[in-house]
């Protein structure tokens, strides 16, 4: 039976021959990655096919968090696990999720997040969990931030036929500076950080609040969000 690395890279190479195919597939700075160590890759969500489209644009294992509900479901349950994700409840402090992510990371793991939570609506990036900074802080891990654009429209075999455009960029990795207290004040600051990096590789119309900053304070204001989240789904 083959293992989880192996159906891993198989997965994530025929995700790549798929979308070269079908699509067309741009990639910038994969010269950025990292190729040892602690890193979180963090990225916008735009559809459930961007994990093997990241994994594909990534040189290394990414492990995802996943909501728990696909771990119940087969097969996808089966595919899911060997594909190197763990479960993670959403909309609620799951903090066994979250020392999980840490030990990944501090096992010199990378681990993938997608800060927003879920798939965007509209297209732009949304108000994150804070989750994914908190991490970043406990696990003292390089961040790695990359934007995807192109995936929403691909909701149909159809769609394929139009060949749309899928393109990827890998940003330059960075650290949040440790505060001296991980507080609420401390994370909100390392997600702001966190979705700005993603936003700067964005094209203006997938920025979402993060293009007007009015907008974006606003938005914080009104959420109340857990910390533990930054899945697939």
């Amino acid at each position: 039976m083959i293992g989880e690395r192996p159906f891993y890279w198989l997965m994530t190479r025929l995700t790549l021959l798929l979308v070269r195919i079908v699509g067309r597939y741009h990639l910038a700075g994969r010269e950025h990655v990292p190729a040892t160590g602690a890193l979180l890759v963090v990225s916008n969500h735009l559809n459930v096919a961007d994990p093997p489209i990241l994994g594909s644009a990534v040189p290394r294992q990414l492990h995802f968090m996943a909501k728990i509900e696909l771990f119940n479901k087969k097969p996808w349950g089966f595919f899911v696990r060997w594909f190197g994700a763990f479960p993670v409840r959403r909309f609620e402090a799951d903090l066994q999720a979250l020392r999980e992510a840490q030990r990944r990371l501090e096992a010199g793991e990378a681990v993938a997040m997608f800060p927003e939570g879920h798939r965007t609506r509209t297209g732009g990036l949304q108000v994150p969990y804070p989750g994914t900074a908190l991490i970043a802080y406990r696990a003292n891990a390089t961040i790695l931030p990359v934007a995807i654009t192109g995936t929403e429209r691909v909701r149909s075999p159809k769609i394929l036929l139009q060949q749309p455009r899928i393109h990827i960029v890998i940003g330059e990795p960075f650290t949040l500076s440790r505060p001296r207290r991980i507080n609420g004040e401390a994370v909100r600051a390392g997600s702001d950080e966190i979705m700005h990096r993603i936003a700067a590789l964005l094209p203006p119309a997938y920025r979402g609040v993060y293009a007007d900053p009015a907008a974006r304070v606003a938005a914080v204001a009104k959420s109340e969000l857990p910390a533990a989240d930054g899945t697939e789904g």
